[in-house]
């Protein structure tokens, strides 16, 4: 090769090398002092744009886990209420108890009732003031609220609270409204023949679902009522009979006739009225209740039979000495006609039938093929409401303990899903720190420097460094040998 002086290949070469071994130790050192191995989109495009993406994950996540704490926090604040509420109706129910006990004289039962509307107007102001963020949770606006519990749009819980105040809860209640009284049998003939109860099918709907029962031709209340209640698991909706018979019109005299109600068995009944006094022939029937379960209370000139189970109440075989008034009247709270009884003459007895009230927490439906006698049309329930509760009277405290019952289970059934709420929440939590962590990791393996690998290039850089400098100093002397040429 020959030697010249205008241009040192040499050192251009070994000014090269140094450039590049400069290059090396200056990109070790920039990623040992970032900690990153992408610190541009120079240094791997693709290996940036994957990194962008997993930290706009990362990032959206630990925001939903925040979202998702916030949403059992809301849970525990509304169920926290509830469980207030709760204690509120059930310190209702005690008052309703209580009043049902006819020891209570009406002032009794005044003050009671005084208590009650103060828990009502306090039931009513914790729906209202339980707010969570400026946002009130029992009064029935907070509905399918969305908890953004994930990175991307739409990954949310869905939470809906229905309202919690007196006027909204309770029992939902409906009347069969069929036809309930039989006709008159003739003398000698079974009683159990005038039941009008024809077969047929009911279709009731409640929590979603919808259930039939079968009704048997001459099915007495408490049979219909006894099969609603087999499938009210399903549907929510429960059916309670009762049988009402009316008596009146009965002369003075000794009167007989046979009774027969819920096992079957019959009992003779006999008395004798006088002054137009019936005490002794309500007597005489409750004498007997513990076998037929029928149970009289005298008012005025009527007696009203009542049997709680629903059972038929059959009328047979009715006698009296009067002579002059020889009929007796059943009557039933239908709209039907009362059935005169005629002592020795050709229709002596009948039957009744009992009624049906379906009940349940929730909307409901009750509906009959036929629509005739058990139902005579579709029924929708009505709602009987906490706010509404009056135990002023027996009768009005026996309601309320249903409508307390069933408003009792419609706030257990809002907090079990609060409940159920909060530990999904708590499973998203953990499911999300889950993803978070792994999509760290694997973002880390894109862009993180790894330290070990690092440092020894940067030892390599600085080897070549020194080395090329040293070299270019040898090339850049050449050109001076050329003077000894020239010497």
């Amino acid at each position: 090769m020959a030697l010249g002086i205008n241009t040192n290949i040499a050192s251009l070469s070994a000014q090269n090398q140094l450039n590049k071994s400069q290059g090396l130790s200056d990109q070790a050192l920039q990623r040992l002092s970032s900690g990153l191995r992408i610190n541009s989109a120079k240094d791997d495009a693709a290996g940036l744009a994957i990194s962008s993406r997993f930290d706009s994950q990362i990032r959206g996540l630990n925001v939903a886990q925040r979202n998702a704490n916030d949403g059992i926090s809301l849970a525990q604040t509304a169920e926290g209420a509830l469980g207030q509420a709760g204690d509120l109706l059930q310190r209702i129910r005690e008052l309703a108890v209580q009043s049902a006990n006819d020891t209570n004289s009406a002032s009794d039962r005044k003050s009671l009732q005084a208590e009650v509307a103060q828990l009502q107007q306090e039931l009513n102001r914790v729906a209202d003031t339980t707010n969570f963020n400026g946002q009130t949770l029992l009064n029935g606006d907070f509905s399918n609220a969305q908890f953004q519990v994930g990175a991307n749009a739409n990954q949310t819980i869905n939470v809906s609270l229905s309202s919690a105040r007196g006027t909204d809860i309770g029992n939902y209640t409906a009347d069969a409204g069929g036809s309930i009284l039989g006709s008159a049998i003739a003398a000698g003939a079974d009683a159990s023949a005038g039941n009008a109860i024809q077969a047929d099918t009911l279709t009731i709907s409640g929590n979603g679902e919808s259930e039939t029962v079968n009704v048997a031709a001459g099915a007495s209340a408490a049979d219909i009522a006894a099969a609603v209640n087999d499938v009210s698991s399903t549907t929510g909706v429960s059916a309670d009979a009762t049988t009402t018979a009316t008596l009146s019109g009965i002369g003075d005299g000794t009167v007989s006739f046979d009774l027969t109600a819920d096992n079957g068995t019959t009992v003779s009944i006999s008395a004798t009225i006088g002054g137009g006094d019936l005490g002794t022939l309500a007597a005489a029937i409750n004498d007997a209740s513990a076998t037929t379960g029928v149970t009289a209370v005298v008012d005025g000139a009527t007696i009203t039979l009542e049997n709680a189970d629903g059972s038929n109440i059959a009328i047979e075989d009715f006698t009296t000495d009067n002579v002059t008034n020889t009929t007796m009247s059943v009557d039933g709270p239908d709209a039907a006609a009362a059935v005169d009884l005629t002592s020795g003459g050709a229709t002596d007895s009948t039957l009744v039938t009992g009624t049906i009230e379906f009940s349940s927490a929730s909307a409901f439906s009750v509906q009959a093929t036929a629509q005739t006698e058990v139902v005579d049309a579709p029924k929708g329930g009505t709602l009987q409401t906490v706010a509404a509760i009056d135990i002023t009277t027996t009768d009005g405290a026996n309601d309320a303990i249903s409508t307390i019952d069933a408003a009792l289970q419609t706030i257990n059934s809002q907090r079990a899903d609060l409940g159920a709420v909060q530990n999904r929440f708590e499973s998203t939590i953990q499911a999300i720190a889950t993803t978070a962590e792994n999509l760290s990791a694997a973002q880390s393996r894109i862009l993180d420097a790894d330290f070990a690998a690092e440092t020894a290039k940067l030892s390599k850089a600085q080897v070549l460094q020194q080395a090329g400098i040293s070299v270019l100093a040898q090339a850049n002397a050449r050109p001076q040998q050329v003077l000894s040429l020239l010497q």
